[in-house]
């Protein structure tokens, strides 16, 4: 089950903006989605506020969903001053912890503009965000590995092609196996999941 599919729902839910993180580790997510304007993400990324975010940091030590104004460390800051002068009003954030198996979580952050997202809402992303956090992907053969870790190192296809030893078509097939193991959409996306695996 991969992120992207469930964009229109994110979308729906929270249409002035979000970000959802997929199995977070230690260096990265293994997938993203941000449905925020360009504007607010380069104001967000040029002021560094993820690295002091009260809403991230509430999705790093609590597991389940609660809107902006529930939380204290939030309220009144200059964050939410900085999310309400870009129009986002009214929101929520779900956090899904991982297990001593899988220790990874999934996050997200819901803006809307117009009201507060309802209970409903909230729990339908946490459902969502769940199932989607859960379901983790195959894990590639080892010839679509070798494939992978050539591509991910910057070498073209016919340069694969000939490492291999195989034709350039047989590198494409076995780079798409590779990309709907990990339930990536773009071979850039499946050598991001394959790194966050510590696979590369």
């Amino acid at each position: 089950m991969i992120l992207r599919d469930h964009q229109s729902l994110f979308a729906d839910l929270a249409p002035a903006g979000c970000y959802v993180a997929l199995r977070a580790g230690f260096f990265a997510p293994e997938a993203e989605l941000n449905l925020f304007p360009p504007e607010w993400i380069n104001h967000y990324t040029f002021s560094g506020l993820a690295l002091a975010d009260p809403l991230l940091r509430w999705c790093q030590e609590n597991s389940g969903y609660a809107r902006w104004g529930e939380i204290d460390s939030f309220v009144g800051t200059s964050f939410m001053r900085d999310y309400r002068s870009f129009g986002f009003e009214f929101g929520g954030v779900v956090s899904i912890h991982g297990t001593q198996e899988m220790p990874k979580r999934s996050l997200g952050i819901f803006a809307r503009s117009d009201r507060e997202l309802r209970v409903s809402e909230m729990k339908e992303i946490e459902r969502v965000l769940s199932r989607i956090h859960a379901d983790e992907p195959e894990m590639p053969t080892e010839a679509q590995m070798e494939a992978l870790q050539l591509y991910s190192k910057g070498y073209l296809h016919k340069q694969v092609a000939h490492e291999l030893q195989l034709s350039v078509g047989g590198v494409k097939a076995r780079l798409r196996g590779a990309a709907d193991r990990l339930g990536a959409k773009t071979l850039r996306e499946a050598a991001s999941i394959a790194a966050s695996r510590g696979l590369l």
